[in-house]
């Protein structure tokens, strides 16, 4: 995977000149607004006739077209939620294939990348620490064929990015909770931008599993084991709350590169997600450019209050923002024309297992 030279995020003072010369201020609002708004903007659209690809690109297209999106961005990584290998509990794969098409029409190089925590065979018991290289590529793989993400990919023409394995690189957190560097795939500082692609699902230690608690993905099981059950012990030892500071550390890692979350509502889980909950049909896509506004949002559609949610809460105190859902503009529909009030999971905090937690799924 070779890196391509990028252009700077900012509008130049030669184009901006070229859009007033034109009278453009639609380029002008396209380059200029997403980025440093002060209100973010979160789409919501429904899924009409089972149309998954009219509903992705009609939630891009209400945040200003994949060109406004991923301006600047030539690399992008669709990171989809495929916490094991059933499609019960993981990211549609048609809305994975819908937002690559998007990306590649738009002239951008795709990957789509993935840690699974596991799959059956490969992963059960004592064996949630497990940081066999060998073990972890073919777990990964069996995910990507059972999930159909391999046909996906090869009809795509895009690669498949085993982030448990492979080149690692260390980076800082900035205002570290639970670490101050993390060990990363080397992949995550090649791509321009990093889209988050989860499955609205409920977490019995997160409450919900949206764009930004899709991130523990990137972990690699090669140092901090298959479940990253080191980094929850770790966090849990800080004083982390519902898994907060490993969430918003990689967050944090990431940086800037963490540009999108399409959040998959077209299937979603209530009660004992992220793998024992109930299915709920809610035929929703809901999209952004900011992770925790996007991610609020959704948590609203899913009937719960921000301060329901450790990693918000966590959020909020550490100065990222928006602060409440007032400060966020929803395009598309409204959250009342699609909410529904989830089952609330069995809330089963990790601290109170570090010693005999032993069946991770």
């Amino acid at each position: 995977m070779s890196k391509i030279s990028r252009q700077p995020d900012s509008i130049s003072r030669r184009d901006f000149l070229k859009a007033v010369a034109a009278g453009s201020c639609a380029t002008l609002l396209a380059a200029c607004t997403d980025r440093f708004s002060a209100n973010p903007v979160v789409s919501i659209v429904k899924i009409k006739n089972s149309d998954i690809q009219a509903a992705v690109e009609e939630a891009i297209q209400l945040l200003g077209g994949i060109e406004r999106v991923a301006a600047n961005k030539d690399i992008i990584m669709l990171k989809p939620n495929l916490v094991q290998d059933t499609s019960d509990c993981t990211t549609n794969p048609e809305v994975v294939f819908a937002l690559a098409s998007l990306m590649q029409k738009a002239g951008k190089e795709v990957w789509i990348g993935e840690g699974s925590a596991g799959a059956s065979g490969y992963i059960t018991g004592p064996t949630c620490y497990l940081q066999d290289t060998g073990r972890l590529i073919d777990m990964q793989q069996a995910v990507f064929d059972r999930l159909g993400y391999t046909e996906l990919a090869d009809n795509l023409g895009v690669p498949l990015v085993n982030l448990h394995t492979g080149p690692m690189v260390d980076v800082a957190v900035p205002g570290g909770l639970a670490y101050q560097e993390l060990t990363i795939h080397r992949s995550l500082t090649e791509i321009d931008m990093l889209c988050s692609v989860p499955m609205m699902k409920t977490h019995d230690r997160a409450m919900v599993t949206l764009g930004m608690k899709n991130l523990i993905g990137l972990y690699p099981g090669e140092t901090y084991g298959s479940i990253r059950s080191s980094i929850h012990d770790h966090a849990a030892a800080a004083g982390s709350e519902g898994i907060a500071f490993e969430i918003i550390d990689m967050v944090r890692a990431i940086g800037d590169r963490f540009g999108l979350v399409v959040i998959d509502g077209s299937m979603a889980m209530e009660g004992n997600g992220p793998t024992a909950g109930l299915l709920v049909d809610m035929d929703v896509i809901i999209a952004g450019t900011n992770p925790l506004a996007t991610d609020m949002v959704a948590a609203s559609v899913m009937g719960f209050e921000p301060d329901e949610v450790p990693h918000f809460v966590m959020a909020g105190s550490v100065g990222m923002q928006p602060t409440n859902l007032g400060e966020i503009e929803i395009r598309g529909e409204s959250i009342s024309s699609v909410e529904r009030k989830f089952k609330r999971p069995e809330m089963n905090p990790w601290f109170e297992e570090i010693n005999t937690y032993e069946e991770c799924l």
